[in-house]
């Protein structure tokens, strides 16, 4: 199963990816929404784990419903601390409050991508 994280913070991100490699997860990462959507484009992954304030124009809402314009049924777990704007999650994810220990991560995808199966 790949998992696209997007998650700005250099150590997080290495904490998490990782935590899902070690559990036996492909994972794609990207520390810019720019990035993860220029990724989404040419790619599929089986599950977004994106946190919801991003540096730079694009925001963690934001490419989950860009990626969802090419796999509608893609499970999100979304990460934030904090967001500025109004929660608007697609239909099949999760909310993960920060600060989290990476295997909550793992947990969650664990859960989202067996209902998958």
């Amino acid at each position: 199963m790949s998992v696209l994280l997007v998650e700005d913070d250099p150590l997080i991100r290495e904490f998490v990816v990782d935590a899902l490699r070690d559990a036996g997860y492909h994972v794609i990462h990207a520390s810019t929404g720019e990035e993860a959507l220029a990724w989404c484009k040419r790619h599929a992954a089986d599950l977004l784990v994106t946190d919801i304030r991003l540096s730079g124009e694009v925001d963690g809402w934001q490419i989950a419903e860009r990626c969802r314009e090419h796999n509608p049924e893609l499970p999100v777990i979304y990460a934030t601390g904090f967001s500025p704007t109004a929660p608007r999650p697609v239909p099949g994810s999760r909310l993960l409050r920060k600060p989290y220990h990476p295997d909550e991560v793992v947990r969650m995808v664990k859960e989202l991508g067996g209902k998958r199966n």
